[in-house]
């Protein structure tokens, strides 16, 4: 068997949080890919969830390392498990939900939004406390520039939808 070295820590200031909602590592970014792509990896408590919203300027793929996450994508429910992939197409209403243990995913969106996204809206996660909130004003103005539109609260799925909106 082969003796692997371990990768680089991920620097401080890569490392976000929403509140108490996720933890975030930026892997790669917009800037270190050209903006083609970027790739987070994505820590949620149990039970944590997004609002319902859609993507109108990229596209987002959810890779499961551990723990569970429902995907509610257009009319597809799926509870992903470690080792599961899902793509969430452009201008797709979804949203996520953690399973009971939580979940770790990455993220991964092209172009590149998602990482920067967080990066502006975020705390950096070394300054985060217990306290820590999540800016949702800031979130929501960030969202719109990138052309995110919000559709609904944290537990909405596009089930709720009226039907001229899916």
């Amino acid at each position: 068997m082969s003796n692997f070295p371990s990768p680089p820590p991920v620097p401080e200031d890569r490392q976000f949080v929403l509140g108490q909602h996720l933890r975030l590592s930026v892997l790669a970014s917009a800037e270190d890919t050209e903006g083609r792509h970027d790739i987070s990896d994505v820590t949620l408590p149990p039970g944590a969830g997004t609002p319902l919203h859609v993507h109108t300027g990229y596209e987002e793929r959810i890779w499961v390392v551990s723990g569970t996450l429902t995907v509610w994508s257009g009319s597809d429910t799926f509870t992903l498990r470690s080792g599961d992939y899902y793509a969430v197409k452009m201008n797709t209403p979804h949203t996520i939900k953690a399973g009971d243990d939580g979940a770790r995913t990455l993220a991964i969106t092209s172009p590149a939004r998602f990482a920067e996204l967080i990066g502006r809206t975020g705390t950096p996660a070394h300054l985060a406390t217990t306290e820590t909130e999540w800016d949702m004003e800031l979130f929501k103005s960030v969202t719109e520039e990138f052309g995110d539109i919000i559709l609904g609260p944290p537990g909405a799925t596009p089930a709720d939808l009226p039907r001229d909106a899916k």
